[in-house]
Formats: C-alpha cells, sequence, structure tokens
C-alpha cells in the first residue's frame, strides 16, 4: 500500500499506480482512509442490571451462604419460594468478581528438566545404575553396580553386592574415580533417581572430587539410556544364568563378563571397536588399519565394489543423552 501511495504522489495519479501495481483501488482508498467510529455493543436485553446483579452477589455474600455452592444457594432460595437467577448466572456473577477458585488442595509437583549431556571424549560423562540379580532362592537378589563411560562404552568399574546402599556406592565412585585419575570439573555423573543415587553421601563425594551430577527425570528410562542398554546386554548375555548360587558365583561371572565387554567386545556404536580401544585412544590408529585393507582388497578387484572405494565407518565425535534436535536417541 505504502510503494502505491509513493507512486501516486510521484506520477500524480493514484488509479495508475494502484493499476501498475495490481492493487484493487477499493483496498487502497480503504487502507488510507478515516477511520470508522466503532459502534457501542448494545446491552443484551435479557441482561440483569447493576442493581439485580449486586443484589445476588449480597445473597451469595450473606452468611447463610457465604459457605455454600451456587447450586445449593439456588435450590435453596428455590424452596424458599425465591428465584433470583439461574446457577451458571451466578458463576458468571462470581468470576466477574474474580471470586470463583479451585479450593481443594492439589499436589504440587516439581519441574524437572530434561538432561541434555554430551561427551566427546572418554572420562567426560558417566553414566552408573544398579541391577537385581536373583540369588539361589526366590525373593533373594544380589546387586551389581556399574559404571559405564558413554562415549567409549568402557565399564571403568563395577561391583556385586548383597545390599544396595549409599555407603557402598560412595566407595564404589571413590574408587572408580581414583582408578581413572578424574580432576576436578572433568566428569559429569549421570544417573537414575534410585535411593542410592541420590543419597546425601553420594553428592557430598562428588561435590568433594568435583564432579558434576545429572539425574534423570521420573519414571523416564529414556533419559540413562547407556546403562539400560549395557543392562540388556548383560542379561541377554549366553552365559547369564536364571539364578546365582551365590554371590561368587555372580562376581565371577562379572570379571568373565565385564573383561570380554571391554577388551574383546565390538561395538555397533563404536564402529565395531572394542570399548578399550576407544577409551585408551587407539582407535584412529584400528580403523586407519581397517581402511588400508578395504583399500588393498579395493585394488585387487574393483568390480566387486562397483568402483566405489569401501570405508570403514569413522567414529562417532559426539555423544549426548537427550541431544537437542533429535532427543533420546542413543549414539
Amino acid at each position: 500500500m505504502n510503494a502505491a501511495r509513493d507512486l501516486g504522489q510521484l506520477i500524480g495519479n493514484i488509479k495508475e499506480a494502484c493499476e501498475a501495481l495490481q492493487v484493487p483501488r477499493a483496498s487502497y482508498y480503504r487502507f488510507f482512509g478515516p477511520d470508522k467510529p466503532k459502534k457501542e455493543k448494545s446491552r443484551p436485553p435479557l441482561a440483569l442490571s447493576e442493581q439485580e446483579e449486586q443484589v445476588i452477589l449480597d445473597a451469595l455474600h450473606s452468611e447463610r451462604f457465604q459457605d455454600q455452592a451456587p447450586a445449593e444457594v439456588y435450590a435453596t432460595l428455590l424452596d424458599d419460594g425465591e428465584y433470583l437467577c439461574s446457577v451458571r448466572t451466578m458463576y458468571r456473577i462470581l468470576d466477574k468478581h474474580q471470586e470463583v477458585k479451585e479450593r481443594r488442595k492439589h499436589v504440587s509437583r516439581a519441574h524437572y528438566t530434561k538432561p541434555e549431556l554430551l561427551a566427546t571424549g572418554p572420562n567426560q560423562v558417566w553414566s552408573w545404575d544398579v541391577t537385581k540379580l536373583k540369588g539361589p532362592q526366590k525373593w533373594t537378589y544380589y546387586y551389581l553396580f556399574v559404571i559405564l563411560d558413554i562415549f567409549s562404552r568402557f565399564v571403568p568399574g563395577w561391583m556385586v553386592a548383597k545390599t544396595e546402599n549409599a555407603s557402598l556406592a560412595e566407595q564404589f565412585i571413590a574408587e572408580t574415580c581414583y582408578k581413572q585419575n578424574i580432576i576436578e570439573d572433568q566428569l559429569i555423573i549421570h544417573a537414575d533417581r534410585g535411593p542410592s543415587m541420590k543419597a546425601k553421601l553420594v553428592a557430598e563425594l562428588m561435590a568433594d572430587l568435583g564432579i558434576t551430577k545429572s539425574h534423570s527425570r521420573p519414571h523416564n528410562s529414556n533419559d540413562n539410556p547407556y546403562s539400560e542398554a549395557q543392562f540388556k546386554t548383560v542379561k541377554y548375555c549366553p552365559l547369564f544364568p536364571e539364578r546365582f548360587g551365590c554371590i561368587q558365583d555372580a562376581r565371577f561371572f562379572g570379571r568373565k563378563f565385564f573383561s570380554w565387554y571391554n577388551n574383546e567386545h565390538k561395538h555397533a556404536g563404536i564402529s565395531l571397536l572394542t570399548p578399550a580401544q576407544v577409551h585408551h585412544g587407539q582407535a584412529e590408529q584400528i580403523i586407519a588399519t581397517r581402511n588400508k585393507v578395504l583399500y588393498e582388497a579395493y585394488m585387487k578387484n574393483p568390480n566387486r565394489f562397483k568402483y566405489n572405494m569401501p570405508q570403514h565407518p569413522p567414529l562417532p565425535k559426539e555423544v549426548w543423552i537427550n541431544k537437542p534436535s533429535d532427543s533420546g536417541n542413543v549414539a
């Protein structure tokens, strides 16, 4: 519209300016015409007057009715042979004076922020959790504590105990951090909201070590995907028994399994490397060696590869818990 006005002033003809710019003249004059006065809405013929509304409000405020709901007031007045207005009108008048509100007490739940954690190398973000292992008899359990590095999938620490408590968790985390030479402000440890994870002893230990703590939202297993997936790998292992005969059996299984997992298991999430290879910085050299083998195979028979040089998948450069743009995916 402004362009049509400027052109019209330049050539001295609004009609030609509107035709040149394909602007309807009616729209032009309506846009730049004087503002029409707003019509006042007429009062509905059945609306209550201010005096009538005040009579109803006074009745609702009276000592007789001040603790009763409008429906009860309405029924009581009818029993007395009096009609003031409908129940809906009573609510509308009360709402107009901001006197309608929820009187029941509701549980006020805390707002939990979704954790968004990024690791670009080993010993930046650890995930830890505890799972039950069935004991020799029904309702008997042992407790498997596992810490997992989410970037390398390496297990720097694990423990089998008869109980799950804060003292054991504190000792377990402290010893694992010492073995990995963790320094202040280097590490984030993520966990769910189990009793050991939220314990005061564990929180104080992390504060003393300069470790940032992170927790999942309640009832949301997607916030701790790496530990959940790792426990599935443990329990789907062919050597995992239906029950453990004693705690020594569980610890023997743990030593065998985690040695295999760290040093032999070629993990699909880390370019078919073992967690130990990634954790100890050997990934680039191993991938380069594999690419060399692929290159030699290609040069011997390029037709087999349809003349497309095969490449080994690279190691992911970053790993997230709840990546902002693609929440909940495990790298």
